[in-house]
């Protein structure tokens, strides 16, 4: 799953839900290729009725399959001004982190490596739902798109449904695709939350 470049993520609807999962798709056959669940602390879920989802802890858990072990975790700790999310891997290394940009009208965030070097900006509008991954020398190499699953499942849910893509830069890539389809999910799973 992981060796991909392209993702169909798809938010899986919910009355009264307390935790979202996702389903990953590969947007060629629409078959199941992974699943992103919010393995929030159940302390920090009812918290939520005190304080704003945006604030408390959260971890998203990414599975090839419900029930195998994870391939890549998103974790974001105790949040005020600026957010700072790490990405941890299978074997429980952290491989990098985005942190939340300070003032942005238009929204996004920056991806660092495990040694604190920015390696891309996630730039955007929140409105439109239409993101880029940029390299840190102004190139595109990736970008995340709405796609709408219907206008009534749209108009009376709040499922997301959107397209990850990461273009193949070979050894020039100064991003992980992991780390990059993390930024895509952390997008909606985290930082969509602020807004």
């Amino acid at each position: 799953m992981l060796q991909r470049r392209t993702y169909f993520i798809r938010e899986q609807v919910g009355i009264f839900k307390l935790k979202d999962t996702y389903d990953i798709l590969a947007p060629e056959t629409q078959e199941l290729i992974g699943q992103a669940t919010e393995a929030t602390p159940q302390w920090a879920v009812y918290l939520r009725l005190l304080l704003h989802k945006r604030h408390l802890p959260m971890s998203v858990v990414v599975r090839e399959t419900p029930e195998a072990a994870p391939v890549l975790r998103i974790e974001r700790g105790w949040s005020f001004m600026r957010s700072k999310v790490s990405v941890v891997d299978a074997q429980d290394v952290t491989i990098g982190y985005f942190k939340s940009k300070l003032f942005s009208f238009s929204g996004g965030f920056y991806v660092y490596n495990t040694e604190g070097v920015q390696v891309a900006e996630i730039k955007g509008s929140w409105k439109s739902w239409d993101f880029k991954f940029i390299s840190d020398t102004g190139q595109e190499i990736g970008v995340v798109t709405k796609k709408w699953a219907g206008f009534g499942q749209e108009l009376f849910t709040t499922a997301d449904n959107y397209l990850i893509s990461i273009n193949d830069m070979g050894a020039a890539q100064p991003a992980s695709s992991i780390l990059l389809l993390a930024a895509g999910l952390a997008i909606d799973t985290v930082f969509n939350e602020q807004q």
